[in-house]
């Protein structure tokens, strides 16, 4: 019995879970009333949080701030490496998702179409991009160094790929269409079932993150590009990997390890969610702060840090007035102050 045919028990923590979730879901009209720019801000540190993680996982090395440095003059003829050739993709996949959701109906040319534009910058995935795989492959994981953990758990052998790719489809249009369990379960078994294929030959978890948030916001889960669920997953990578292995090597119709992997699945869009929340209300504090703490505060969200030297120029502000809008934000505790003497730099 494939994954997705399997019969789930909801458990009250699951319902819990996500009630929770649609409750900010309801709410998110009414705390998003943010700024346009307030909310472009939002949006853009989430996006190099998403591409940087969702990369990082699969074993690249780039910081956050060099994921930003290089989506800020994103040119292919730039990239000198095949970690910059994927934070590319990468971007470029959910920057697509992000404006296009609506017209993005998830089906397999849908998914195969979104695997091209995630490899259209790597030059040695040319024969690939968008075919279901011709070579067996695995699952590994990766240390923060880029070394690889071992093999998690085989995939499906490449002559069963397209038709369980259809199979799996087909399903997923089924249950979005005439739902017969909640939507976020829905996404959470077909992220699983998708995984356990692993229809292409390389590109597959960055694929599956890309195509949770297109699910999600065709739900109607509009908050998604303001808060990087890719950074909750990076950040909790060991259990990702154990609950996908529980859920993907399970023998027989049993759906125990299913059920774990939903619990986990859920309560990362908790984390989501709640980190959004935080972000919004501290949004909302800034509306009582002098402009330029404000203009302070969003820069320095954009940034990985900076010196009175970077806002100066950042802002155009007397480097004098800075400085006391500096040390007032570090008094109540908004930012936080490293380094010294001419190293000083402040951060978020």
């Amino acid at each position: 019995m494939e994954i997705w045919q399997k019969s789930v028990q909801i458990t009250p923590k699951i319902l819990k879970l996500i009630a929770e979730i649609d409750e900010f879901k309801g709410s998110w009209s009414a705390l998003g009333q943010l700024a346009p720019d307030k909310l472009m801000s939002l949006k853009k540190v989430a996006t190099i949080e998403s591409v940087a993680s969702s990369t990082r996982i699969e074993g690249v090395k780039l910081s956050d701030s060099e994921v930003r440095a290089l989506l800020s003059g994103l040119d292919v003829n730039s990239f000198k490496s095949r970690d910059e050739e994927e934070v590319g993709g990468y971007a470029e996949v959910m920057n697509l998702i992000f404006e296009s959701s609506s017209e993005l109906i998830p089906n397999e040319n849908i998914i195969k179409q979104l695997h091209q534009e995630l490899l259209k910058f790597s030059s040695k995935d040319i024969r690939h991009r968008g075919e279901y795989k011709k070579l067996n492959n695995h699952v590994e994981a990766f240390a923060p160094d880029g070394k690889s953990l071992g093999i998690i758990f085989q995939t499906s052998p490449p002559l069963e790929t397209p038709y369980k790719m259809e199979s799996l489809s087909d399903w997923l249009s089924n249950s979005t269409s005439e739902p017969e369990i909640h939507i976020l379960i829905t996404i959470a078994i077909f992220t699983v079932s998708f995984l356990a294929i692993h229809p292409f030959q390389d590109g597959n978890g960055r694929l599956s993150r890309a195509l949770t948030s297109l699910l999600l916001l065709r739900a109607g889960y509009d908050y998604t590009p303001y808060s990087s669920l890719e950074r909750v997953i990076e950040e909790n990578k060991d259990l990702y990997y154990l609950k996908l292995r529980e859920a993907q090597t399970e023998n027989g119709d049993s759906a125990n390890g299913l059920i774990s992997w939903i619990t986990f699945f859920l309560e990362c869009l908790v984390k989501q969610k709640d980190s959004l929340k935080r972000k919004v209300e501290k949004e909302n504090i800034l509306k009582s702060l002098p402009k330029l703490s404000e203009q302070i505060l969003i820069h320095l969200k954009e940034h990985e840090k900076l010196s009175i030297s970077d806002i100066v120029k950042l802002t155009g502000a007397n480097r004098n007035t800075v400085k006391s809008h500096v040390f007032s934000l570090v008094e109540d505790n908004e930012i936080q102050k490293g380094g010294q003497g001419k190293g000083t730099y402040y951060y978020k």
